[in-house]
C-alpha cells in the first residue's frame, strides 16, 4: 500500500507531512480559543479533499463556510510558506454542500423512525428497561401489520394503538404497560419540542450523498450548520451524530488498511457535545469511534482541551495537533501538565512548556507512522489554507446553494401514508362502524315494540267505558246483597222494564 502524504505546516525551511492512510485512526485539534484550531481544521479538510477524500463537518461558528470559495494572497501567508519549503499560494475553494436539518441554510437533513431503529431511540431518551420493551413492541406491531413509522406522529399514534388495544396485544406480545406508553409518550414530546419534528421524514437523507467527488476527482465537503442546533437542540444534535455514525458502520463494507480514508468526520466544539448528550449516547459514540475505522472512516475531535473528550475516546485518537493552552490557575497547570503527558516524548522539545508559549496558528503534532507507531511530537506553524479564511456572506451562500447538484432532491418534505394515516382510518372506521351497530340495535328495538303492539287482543286495548256499564261493574263489585244482585241481573236481562231503567239512568245523571 503507497503512502499518502499531506503537508499540514512546517518550520525552519522544513515542512511536516503526516499520512493520510492513518487518518482513520482518528485525530484531535485542541486550543484555547482564538489559537487557530479552525485554521487548523479547515488545512486538514482541504487536504483530503485535494485527494478525493469526501469530509463532513459540523460548522458549530458559522466560520467553515469561506472553504466553498477561493482564498485572496496575503504577505503574511507568503512569509508563512517560506518557513515550511511550500511553494507559493494558490487560492482555491472547494467543492461544497450546506445541509440544515431545519432546512433553511442548506439542504434539510432528515431520516425516519423505521431507520433510527428502536434501540438507537431507546438510548436517545434515555428509556427504562419497560419502556424500552414497550418501544420494541410498537416497532414489532408495527412491522407485523405492515405500518410504516415515518415521522413523530407516526410513533405517537403506534404507541396509542398498542396501549388502547394492550389486553388483545398482550396475549401475542406480552404484558403491555400503559404506564411505560404515557412515560415513551413524554419523552417523544420533549424531543419534539428541539425540533425533531423536522429531522424524521421523508425524503430520507442517502448516506451515499454525503461521500461524493466532484468532476475533478476532489472530495466533497459536506457542511452541516449547527450554529443553534447544538445550543438550541443539544439532544436532537446527539441523535443526529449517532444516527450518522450507526447509518455508516451498517451500510459501508469492512475496508480493512485503506490507502485513504473513505470519509472523514469534523466535530467542532467537541465538548459541546460530550458535555450535554445523555450518557447512553456517549457510550454509543465511544463504541462507534471504537468500530468505525474498520469501515475506512476516519473521526477529528475539534475541541478546547483534549481532556473534554472522554478518556475512552481518548485512547483511540492516533493524531495529536495541540494548540497553545492557557495556565492561569492550578487547575489549569494541571491541565496541561496531564496534556503534555498525552504526547509522546521528544528530547528537542519541552512538551508541557512549549503548550502555553505557542503562538497563533503555531501546534505540537504528532501522528501515526506507515506500521501504526506514534511519530515524535514536532513543534511547527500550521499551513494556511487555500481557501477563504472567514465565512461567506448570505448572498454567496444561498448562491452556491442554487448550484448544489442535489437541489431539489430533499428540499420539500413528502408526508406519505403511514402508521398515523392508517390507524386514523381505522379508528374512523371503527367508530363508524360503531355508530351503525347502535342505529340498527334501536331500529330492531322499535321494531320488536311494534310488533309486541300488534300482537295484543283489540279488545284488551280498550281503555274507555260507558257510563252505564262503569256503574253496573261498580254496582256488582259493591253489593253482596241479594236485592244488589236482583237488579244486576234485571238491569242485563232483556225484560227489564223502561221505567225502573230509566229511573236507574235519571238517577245517574243526577
Amino acid at each position: 500500500m503507497a503512502e499518502r502524504m499531506m503537508i499540514i505546516g512546517g518550520v525552519g525551511g522544513k515542512r511536516t507531512e503526516i499520512n493520510a492512510s492513518m487518518a482513520v485512526r482518528h485525530g484531535m485539534i485542541a486550543g484555547a480559543t482564538g489559537t487557530g484550531k479552525t485554521i487548523t481544521l479547515q488545512t486538514l479538510a482541504e487536504n483530503f479533499s485535494r485527494m478525493g477524500v469526501p469530509v463532513f463537518m459540523a460548522d458549530v461558528k458559522g466560520d467553515l463556510s469561506g472553504l466553498a470559495e477561493a482564498g485572496v494572497e496575503h504577505p503574511k501567508i507568503t512569509e508563512r510558506l517560506a518557513w515550511m519549503d511550500v511553494s507559493g499560494f494558490r487560492g482555491a475553494g472547494c467543492p461544497t454542500l450546506f445541509w440544515d436539518l431545519e432546512g433553511k441554510n442548506g439542504h434539510p437533513v432528515r431520516t425516519t423512525i423505521s431507520e433510527m431503529g428502536p434501540l438507537l431511540l431507546a438510548n436517545a431518551l434515555e428509556l427504562t428497561e419497560s419502556q424500552t420493551g414497550l418501544l420494541y413492541t410498537c416497532f414489532r406491531v408495527a412491522d407485523d401489520q405492515g405500518l410504516l413509522l415515518l415521522d413523530l406522529k407516526d410513533l405517537r399514534a403506534m404507541i396509542k394503538y398498542v396501549s388502547d388495544n394492550a389486553r388483545e396485544l398482550g396475549k401475542e406480545y406480552g404484558l403491555i404497560s400503559a404506564v411505560s406508553a404515557g412515560a415513551v409518550a413524554r419523552q417523544l414530546l420533549i424531543l419534539e419540542e428541539q425540533g425533531a419534528e423536522q429531522f424524521f421524514g421523508e425524503p430520507a437523507l442517502a448516506i451515499s450523498d454525503l461521500m461524493i467527488k466532484d468532476f475533478s476527482g476532489n472530495g466533497v465537503i459536506n457542511i452541516l450548520d449547527a450554529t443553534k442546533l447544538i445550543s438550541a437542540s443539544p439532544r436532537l444534535y446527539s441523535i443526529f451524530l449517532l444516527w450518522l455514525l450507526s447509518e455508516l458502520y451498517e451500510s459501508l463494507p469492512e475496508a480493512g488498511e485503506v490507502e485513504l480514508p473513505k470519509l472523514v468526520f469534523f466535530f467542532d466544539e467537541a465538548h459541546l457535545l460530550f458535555d450535554q448528550a445523555p450518557k447512553a449516547l456517549l457510550e454509543k459514540i465511544e463504541q462507534l469511534v471504537r468500530l468505525i475505522r474498520s469501515k475506512g472512516v476516519g473521526i477529528f475531535f475539534v475541541s478546547q482541551s483534549p481532556l473534554d473528550v472522554p478518556e475512552d475516546v481518548l485512547g483511540q485518537l492516533g493524531m495529536k495537533i495541540q494548540h497553545a493552552l492557557r495556565a492561569f490557575t492550578p487547575k489549569d497547570r494541571k491541565t496541561v501538565k496531564a496534556v503534555a503527558q498525552s504526547f509522546p516524548e521528544n528530547p528537542d522539545v519541552d512538551v508541557e512548556e512549549a503548550i502555553t508559549g505557542l503562538a497563533v496558528g503555531e501546534a505540537l503534532v504528532s501522528s501515526l507512522d506507515r506500521s501504526g507507531k506514534p511519530t515524535p511530537v514536532q513543534r511547527i506553524f500550521i499551513r494556511p489554507p487555500e481557501s477563504r479564511m472567514g465565512p461567506l456572506d448570505v448572498k454567496e451562500k444561498e448562491e452556491k446553494i442554487s448550484r448544489s447538484p442535489l437541489k431539489g432532491k430533499y428540499d420539500t418534505a413528502i408526508d406519505a401514508e403511514s402508521a398515523h394515516e392508517v390507524l386514523l382510518k381505522k379508528a374512523e372506521e371503527k367508530a363508524m362502524a360503531e355508530e351503525k351497530a347502535r342505529e340498527e340495535l334501536e331500529r330492531q328495538e322499535e321494531e320488536q315494540k311494534a310488533e309486541k303492539a300488534a300482537s295484543q287482543p283489540k279488545g284488551r286495548g280498550r281503555q274507555r267505558q260507558g257510563a252505564g256499564e262503569a256503574f253496573i261493574k261498580s254496582a256488582a263489585r259493591s253489593i253482596g246483597s241479594q236485592l244488589g244482585r236482583s237488579i244486576v241481573k234485571a238491569a242485563l236481562g232483556k225484560s227489564i222494564s223502561r221505567g225502573l231503567l230509566g229511573s236507574i239512568l235519571g238517577g245517574l245523571g243526577k
